[in-house]
């Protein structure tokens, strides 16, 4: 399998392919054509691209590929960072970062990328464009109140801004309704499943589904809580370093506020997230990490659920078969 590194810009990307004498690159429009003849450079039997994760600015490309049966892996930014680093490259141009990228493919062999089903793609935009109509309106509200203390306040002023934080409140009622519309149409069973768990609603189930592809991206509930940022990190090495510090706060930042703010309800009306937050006081241990750790839990309670297909049981416990005791008599 030979490796193509490919570094995204806005207008460009640059390929860089493997040579005898090392690598060399070839620049392409960042549009359709561009990645059309790219793409007829490739063999989908022998060629297997890396790109980094770079926003919407790569997303065409990766879906291209994936329609031409090409073998193409998304790799976080930090990885590729840390390889260069390991390499002890001094050079940063696009040039020489996409020779790292295809260095990186040919050593650590990623994973093939798989592509997310167009109702999710659908629904991280309307996710995305949620999240900075709230960041508009509440920037906008701010300035008004800030404005509304001085000894007198512009009337075309006080007219502009009530007029925009009234029609982005209209808007971002119109894509919450929507989006949660789609998510119960197009999810429905997981819908019912994830929000069966006390303390996860329709707004928060819909945020893990469009998360993590309808959880079909995990094999395990461990992966889901280190891709959201919820694992802790352990620092240990000989006797003198044996530290466990803050959570490794990876993936999408809003919805790990929003699971925390779940575990707040969590905390009182789900059995097993109540037990766990106790435990954890009763040990000694801070409020927040005792919150943290229970929004864990319901990460593991949803991927429980949804790989189960049964909703989940508030307070049951497993209970293993008990073992009937032998009669040594009767078994001699």
């Amino acid at each position: 399998m030979t490796y193509i590194g490919i570094d995204i810009s806005k207008a460009t990307f640059v390929a860089a392919y493997l040579a005898k004498n090392g690598y060399k690159t070839r620049t392409f429009k960042n549009n359709a054509a561009g990645c059309r003849q790219f793409i007829q450079t490739l063999n989908k039997d022998e060629h297997h691209c890396v790109m980094e994760a770079t926003g919407n600015y790569g997303f065409l490309l990766l879906y291209l590929l994936d329609r031409a049966s090409i073998r193409v892996s998304m790799e976080n930014p930090k990885k590729i960072k840390n390889f260069a680093r390991t390499m002890m490259s001094v050079t940063k141009t696009d040039e020489a970062d996409a020779r790292l990228i295809a260095m990186y493919g040919e050593r650590m062999t990623p994973p093939v990328f798989k592509m997310p089903q167009e109702s999710i793609m659908l629904l991280k935009q309307k996710r995305t464009a949620l999240r900075q109509l709230r960041k508009q309106y509440t920037a906008n509200r701010n300035l008004f109140k800030s404005l509304e203390v001085l000894p007198k306040m512009d009337p075309t002023v006080k007219k502009a801004l009530d007029k925009v934080v009234i029609a982005l409140d209209k808007q971002i009622k119109i894509l919450e309704a929507d989006l949660a519309q789609t998510a119960q149409k197009e999810f429905d069973k997981q819908v019912v499943l994830l929000t069966s768990i006390k303390g996860i609603g329709v707004t928060m189930a819909s945020a893990l589904i469009i998360a993590t592809g309808g959880f079909t991206y995990f094999d395990n509930a461990k992966q889901v809580s280190k891709f959201l940022g919820l694992c802790p990190t352990i620092q240990k090495s000989g006797t003198s370093i044996n530290y466990k510090g803050h959570i490794n706060r990876n993936g999408d930042t809003q919805l790990r506020a929003q699971l925390y703010v779940a575990s707040w309800n969590a905390i009182q009306y789900n059995t097993a997230c109540k037990n766990c937050f106790n435990r954890l006081r009763q040990q000694g241990k801070p409020s927040k990490l005792a919150l943290i750790a229970v929004a864990n839990k319901l990460v593991r309670q949803a991927f429980s659920v949804v790989k189960s297909g049964k909703p989940y049981v508030d307070g049951f416990v497993s209970t293993k078969p008990s073992s009937i005791p032998t009669n040594n008599k009767e078994h001699f």
